[in-house]
């Protein structure tokens, strides 16, 4: 069966139109949530393996206390993901100056968080179906999943800078049955680090490995969703489970290109393991009545969201240290500028259903709020702009 998948592109446009400070750029991230129906296949393949009666899957009914059961279920996964970020945008970097240090101290703290970029990709509404089809034998039914797995990719002016597949761990197929869960395996890994967006400053500074060490990419996946249970009570926007990938990055490991690339291989060792899990997507209850007029229970086909977040942080080599001088005379000439310490931004996003291509769409706008008029808006079809779309 050919599998089919959602993509969901997001659009960051970064502007600025002040001296000494990088190129304007553009780069676009597409998030893919993968979908296929040979997950459905290995799931009956599996039930078979185990002996269960595949015809009565009732017995899995754990409607009693359901609500509960889920209430905190992100809780606790195991997988050392990052669980709080210290972000300094380039406002924070800016008011430091400010601060009564001497002039390397100052240089110091500015570069040290510079050191730290995250960004968050996540879907503006639900995704429907996590199951491709309904059921009556109870909430975790997990006939029909089609679910199957995630990918993430950027491009920096036509260039792959970022991308990152990963689908279910099909070897771990019975964790579904016997626990509800489901696990991911890395499929392809492609990271520039030239691309990257360390350090994380207006200032015209590209990434080094002869400023900066110790660069690593932390992704992390979550998984999001509602739903209403038989007595009518509602869950909201509950976490089911994350995974993290942390891939650190050394000059040796790039190709001749200059990108770290990995592709797993059948029958070899994990050289980059997604650690963390996550329950399947509850279904939410809706009863109907059969063709007698009898009402009868039923469940539906799952929505849920997805976020993506990606943390990139690095450190300072000793030779960078060593030369702080010349790198704060060139940073002075631009520190007292006001508009580089106040400017503010502005984050704009809009989701489409894509009828031509089957697919959801979502365009994030980030830019200063000066420049993000209606015109840009008009260009990037948001809302603002005129000419955008009617509801």
């Amino acid at each position: 069966m050919k599998p089919t998948f959602l993509t969901i592109c997001l659009l960051f446009t970064l502007f600025t139109n002040l001296n000494a400070q990088k190129k304007d750029k553009t780069s676009r991230y597409e998030t893919y949530v993968y979908t296929s129906d040979k997950i459905n296949s290995l799931i009956q393949n599996e039930y078979q393996k185990q002996n269960e009666v595949v015809n009565d899957r009732s017995a899995r009914g754990v409607l009693n206390d359901f609500g509960n059961a889920f209430l905190n279920a992100g809780k606790g996964i195991a997988g050392g993901y990052v669980s709080s970020i210290i972000y300094l945008g380039v406002n924070a970097v800016g008011s430091l100056i400010t601060k009564n240090a001497n002039d390397k101290l100052k240089w110091e703290e500015i570069v040290k968080a510079e050191n730290t970029y995250q960004e968050t990709l996540t879907t503006v509404e639900p995704v429907n179906n996590f199951y491709s089809m309904q059921s009556i034998n109870g909430p975790l039914d997990p006939a029909g999943m089609s679910f199957n797995g995630v990918g993430c990719l950027r491009m920096v002016d036509g260039d792959t800078a970022f991308y990152v597949s990963c689908h279910i761990d099909e070897s771990k197929i019975y964790r579904i049955i016997n626990h509800s869960k489901f696990e991911l395996s890395l499929d392809t890994l492609i990271i520039d680090p030239y691309q990257c967006n360390l350090p994380n400053s207006n200032f015209d500074t590209e990434f080094s490995f002869e400023r900066r060490n110790n660069l690593q990419f932390v992704i992390e996946i979550r998984m999001i969703s509602s739903w209403i249970n038989q007595w009518t009570q509602i869950q909201s926007n509950q976490e089911l489970g994350r995974f993290t990938l942390s891939v650190p990055i050394s000059q040796a490991e790039l190709d001749a290109g200059g990108k770290l690339r990995y592709v797993r291989t059948a029958n070899v060792s994990e050289k980059y393991r997604i650690t963390g899990e996550s329950f399947i997507i509850p279904r939410s209850y809706m009863g109907y009545r059969d063709d007698s007029d009898h009402y009868r229970d039923g469940w539906g086909t799952g929505d849920y969201k997805v976020e993506i977040t990606i943390k990139e942080t690095c450190g300072i080599t000793g030779a960078y240290r060593k030369n702080w001088k010349s790198d704060w005379k060139r940073r002075s000439n631009v520190m007292n500028d006001e508009n580089f310490v106040q400017r503010s931004w502005k984050t704009i996003s809009s989701q489409r259903w894509d009828e031509l291509s089957k697919q959801w769409v979502i365009i994030t706008l980030k830019a200063p709020a000066d420049i993000a008029n209606s015109n840009l808006l008009k260009e990037l079809k948001l809302p603002g702009g005129a000419g955008g779309q009617k509801k």
